[in-house]
């Protein structure tokens, strides 16, 4: 069904309720999702990316019902990835002679994915396509967060057609920003941008400086997932402008797995020690292996220090943790301290391992971390709480 958002330009996307993992199995998406598209109707009619594969037919359907497809005078394509391109074989099957708009590395990545020749038209930042009154502009984004991305701008409707830029994975029926839970809205958007945009940081705050310095009035922004922002549509982007400036907030997150429970009952102790010294810090603990580790990357987004722990098993640490510590070096976290704890039984590595893992992934690594022998004693435990008393002071 076609929904108005501002004159001509009306939402053709799918909302997808059911959708609780995104990325193959990569990221968790509880609230499930929407994919978005667009129609502009001017004197000429463009379509704004599409929807996922599994709905293509349906997305095709509905909107051959809405206008006669052969009307059709342009498709953008702001992202080649396979949520936003996943109908264009479907839909170019009925209109193969359309143009397609996108950036030169748009068009390899649309090959790559479709082994199709359609008629592709690259762009650059700053060209425009007329519509008739009104003009869309681009505005190459590469690396937000593929190296094929980039915006659209409406002339006259100061529409900005985002793409992944600003969105979350929330399915509405609400549509827009001001209409939904706000609580619900920026806890999806954080989890967005840490676990998805993070990398990239400084290649947003750059980008996002770029775009405002264009000077060009956004009253609405149109992202590729979740709400359309139109009230006030400037505050998520200052939002991103603080989250890319290393990020943090007073707060400290213990991340651990654990075998016989030794590893967990050194974590909230050494909360306890911590808590004691810096009462007025906030403290989260996570078991990892009955987390998700999506929103456990979030927390860690958000704090200014973390501690990781692992008992040793088989000279290493437990998978859960392991595949942590791998993700958070492609994730590139920035100004943040950590340390490393953890039981053994005879050889003891995982605290060393964590720490070097810790330091490849560019966190300050305070000190050598803190082992415990078989399951604590009163004596380890009393060893752990005085350890989060001195991190306390070295955390800050």
């Amino acid at each position: 069904m076609k929904r108005p958002i501002k004159n001509h330009v009306s939402w053709i996307g799918k909302i997808d309720w059911e959708l609780r993992k995104f990325h193959g199995d990569e990221y968790s998406t509880h609230r499930g999702s929407t994919y978005n598209s667009y129609l502009i109707e001017e004197e000429k009619v463009a379509v704004i990316d599409t929807v996922w594969a599994p709905f293509a037919k349906e997305y095709v359907a509905r909107l051959e019902q809405q206008i006669d497809l052969k009307k059709i005078d342009f498709v953008i394509a702001n992202h080649a990835e396979i949520d936003h391109s996943g109908a264009l074989p479907e839909l170019m099957s009925r209109i193969p002679d359309t143009p397609i708009y996108c950036t030169a590395n748009g068009i390899k990545s649309l090959k790559g994915h479709y082994h199709k020749d359609w008629n592709f038209h690259p762009v650059k930042t700053g060209e425009r396509l007329s519509l008739g009154g009104k003009e869309l502009i681009f505005i190459e984004a590469p690396m937000l967060h593929w190296p094929d991305s980039m915006f659209s701008y409406l002339t006259g409707d100061n529409i900005l057609f985002s793409n992944d830029a600003f969105g979350q994975h929330y399915a509405s029926e609400l549509m827009f920003n001001d209409l939904v839970d706000q609580a619900e809205l920026m806890e999806e958007c954080i989890k967005y941008y840490a676990n998805i945009l993070t990398p990239f940081s400084e290649l947003v705050m750059k980008k996002v400086q770029e775009v405002l310095a264009f000077n060009l009035p956004v009253d609405i922004i149109c992202t590729s997932h979740g709400v359309i922002w139109r009230d006030k549509p400037v505050r998520i982007v200052q939002q991103y402008l603080k989250w890319a400036d290393s990020y943090q907030e007073d707060q400290i997150t213990l991340v651990y797995d654990t075998m016989w429970n030794g590893t967990r009952v050194m974590a909230e102790n050494i909360a306890q020690g911590i808590k004691q010294a810096d009462p007025r810090v906030n403290l989260k603990l996570y078991n990892l292996a009955k987390s998700d580790r999506n929103d456990v990357m979030t927390e860690i987004f958000k704090s200014r220090a973390i501690l990781v722990g692992s008992p040793t098993i088989n000279r290493g640490v437990l998978t859960s943790i392991a595949a942590l510590l791998e993700e958070m070096k492609g994730l590139k976290f920035r100004n943040k301290k950590a340390a490393a704890f953890g039981c053994y039984g005879w050889s003891g590595e995982s605290v060393k391992i964590i720490r070097g893992q810790l330091e490849a992934a560019r966190f300050q690594v305070i000190d050598d971390g803190l082992r415990c022998l078989w399951n604590p004693d009163l004596k380890s435990i009393e060893s752990c709480v005085e350890y989060g008393g001195k991190l306390a002071g070295l955390l800050k």
